[in-house]
This record gives C-alpha cells, sequence and structure tokens, in this order.
C-alpha cells in the first residue's frame, strides 16, 4: 500500500507542476480547459494500454493526470468568468470543457483499442 501511495503522491506532484506551467504559460482559463482535454485523451489512451499492466495505473492515472487535470481550477475559472459578468463566456467555458474532454477521453480510449488490440 505504501508503495501504491508514493506512486500516487510522486505522479501528482508531476502532474500538478504540469499544470502550473501550462497555466503560466498559456494563461487560464484556456491553459485550464487545454489541460483537461489533453488529459482526458491521455486518460482514455492509459485506461486501454495499462489494462493489463495495472501496476503503472496509480503513478500515471491517478498519480500524474489527477495532479495535472483540475476539476477544482476548472470550476474556479468558470466562476470568476460568471462573477465578473461573463456569464456567456462562463457557459460556453463549462460546456467546452465538459463536451471536448468526454470526447477526448473516448477518442483516446478508441486509438489505443486500434492501437493495442
Amino acid at each position: 500500500m505504501f508503495s501504491t501511495l508514493a506512486q500516487v503522491a510522486l505522479g501528482g506532484a508531476i502532474g500538478s507542476v504540469l499544470r502550473f506551467l501550462s497555466v503560466q504559460a498559456v494563461g487560464a482559463p484556456v491553459a485550464t480547459l487545454v489541460v483537461n482535454v489533453v488529459g482526458s485523451f491521455a486518460m482514455g489512451v492509459l485506461f486501454v494500454a495499462l489494462s493489463a499492466r495495472m501496476q503503472f495505473a496509480p503513478l500515471l492515472m491517478a498519480g500524474v493526470l489527477g495532479g495535472f487535470t483540475t476539476f477544482s481550477a476548472f470550476s474556479l475559472d468558470a466562476l470568476k468568468l460568471w462573477s465578473t459578468g461573463q456569464a456567456a463566456q462562463a457557459a460556453l467555458y463549462v460546456a467546452a470543457s465538459v463536451a471536448l474532454s468526454l470526447a477526448a477521453v473516448a477518442l483516446g480510449a478508441a486509438l489505443a483499442k486500434g492501437a493495442l488490440g
């Protein structure tokens, strides 16, 4: 169990740093949207690719991608848009984040199944 927790902690640190650097480079909320879509795509790929090698799942899926993608940052970005009177942008951001992330996880899984299966 300690080994699994260590993997999640290490992966979370890596993912969080990658997310922070992405937001610094691009700016929120665009970077948060991109991070969530890219992370969802990667989650779909890893879900398929690691199904037979689950020993890496805690590091990569719960750790790196859990730290990289971030529902809390997404929620804060939406709240900031809403609270500054940008209701249309907030609604568009929420809809795009959810729809594109769902599409990305499905695409990642489909592509991984085709490449690995």
